[in-house]
């Protein structure tokens, strides 16, 4: 009796085994290979369009931070420029000085321009 019953058994969970393992296994395939198939299609596509979206961004990012450089070496080239200048102005300030000065020199120096002062002094 036990071996019948242990065999009966043995087939109920071996039928029981079989099925479930059959079934699931076949609908999970089924759907899984749906999914893949399907799925694949759809990210495929969507990865195209955020690829597309992030290549477009990092174009736009890479011009703006060439452009943004180009407008920072721009900016130093003028501070440059306007240091040459004002350094410029400074020198050529310093020689009118030195000029004016000569040139005021000169003319204390000078009968011909004391005319005035002799004019009113022969009147």
């Amino acid at each position: 009796k036990m071996d019948g019953s242990s065999r009966k058994e043995e087939e109920d969970s071996n039928f029981t085994n079989i099925s479930l393992v059959d079934d699931t296994d076949h609908s999970s395939r089924i759907l899984h290979r749906k999914s893949k198939s399907f799925l694949p299609k759809m990210m495929s596509a969507d990865m195209d369009a955020v690829d597309a979206e992030n290549q477009v961004e990092l174009e736009e990012k890479t011009r703006l931070i060439n452009q943004v450089l180009e407008l920072q070496h721009t900016l130093e080239d003028l501070s440059a420029r306007v240091d040459a200048v004002k350094e410029e102005n400074l020198k050529l300030k310093s020689e009118n000085q030195v000029l004016g000065q000569y040139i005021e020199n000169l003319m204390s120096a000078s009968s011909v321009f004391q005319t005035t002062d002799t004019k009113s002094k022969r009147k």
